[in-house]
């Protein structure tokens, strides 16, 4: 599927890709169809392929919103063409809707995911709220018009705050990180005269090694357990508890409801449903687990 895919390089530059990937036509409604159909049925490569270069532009104008986290343009393309490919192998024509719609959230997901990964300063940020600030705050200030580096001002923290639905310290937090790595030997003033280098006043607040460990393991064996739990549930009911309750940004009913052909009402009914079987599956699997653990009594 990614076959003689253009792609964007040193010596070519983003105008010559962009140059390129605009010789590619434009799919009508019905080609697009009857291309999905013969991929689909026949696993026909060259109908994917031709749904691939024909939403290339697609990519490109969504990876151009995220210039501005610093990472080399091609790659940031090339993550949302991975994205763009996955849409395609599971796209469904029957839906009813155009593959430009469905993929738009899985080129995102791979864009985003790719920038989280590549940010070092925001891999201690990993609850939804966090990447969704990460995402967030440059547009949230420049909609106050806070557009210097450095710290905010309170109000301005806020108000972001309140817009966002996180707290006052995760903003901070945030706008420091994204404001770029400083130096450790930087020289600095600090309270009643005294100066030195920012090394000086750094206090390690983070937890013990052995702290974050049993963190860490009991992380990696929540995930397992609801990985295996998970199994109890269909695809259909998988998808949409997948995009409801673990995705970073939910899919809206609106749009699962066109993706299964049914009302909102029955989207939401399915995902309350998988809900409560994957928790169910959690407590057994909890259970099961305690019961391993609990010592032995050894006998009188």
């Amino acid at each position: 599927m990614a076959q003689n895919l253009p792609t964007v390089s040193a010596e070519s530059g983003l105008a010559r890709y962009m140059e390129e990937i605009r010789r590619f036509p434009m799919l009508e409604p019905s080609e697009e169809y009857m291309l999905a159909k013969r991929y689909q049925e026949h696993d026909d490569r060259d109908a994917a392929h031709q749904l691939v270069t024909s939403h290339l532009r697609l990519v490109a104008k969504i990876a151009m919103g995220y210039r501005g986290y610093g990472l080399p343009i091609g790659e940031v393309i090339s993550e949302g063409n991975v994205g763009l490919m996955q849409a395609v192998k599971k796209f469904d024509p029957e839906r009813g809707f155009r593959l430009a719609t469905y993929a738009m959230w899985w080129i995102k997901a791979s864009i985003q995911e790719y920038v989280l990964r590549s940010w070092s300063l925001v891999k201690m940020g990993t609850t939804a709220n966090q990447k969704r600030l990460f995402f967030n705050l440059r547009k949230a200030k420049s909609r106050i018009q806070a557009l210097d580096d450095g710290d905010l001002r309170p109000d301005q923290v806020s108000q972001i705050a309140t817009q966002l639905g996180v707290s006052e310290e995760e903003v901070v937090s945030m706008n420091r990180r994204l404001s770029g790595d400083a130096s450790l030997n930087a020289p600095i003033k600090a309270a009643e005269g005294e100066s030195g280098e920012w090394q000086d006043w750094l206090v390690d607040e983070s937890a013990s090694q052995e702290h974050m460990l049993i963190e860490q393991d009991e992380l990696e064996a929540r995930r397992a357990m609801l990985k295996d739990a998970m199994k109890v549930l269909n695809d259909r009911e998988k998808r949409i508890f997948l995009a409801r309750r673990l995705s970073d940004t939910p899919v809206t009913l609106e749009e699962l409801s066109g993706e299964f052909d049914i009302s909102r009402e029955r989207v939401r009914q399915i995902e309350v449903r998988a809900f409560e079987k994957v928790q169910k599956a959690m407590k057994a699997a909890a259970r099961q687990l305690a019961n391993k653990s609990a010592p032995v009594e050894s006998p009188a």
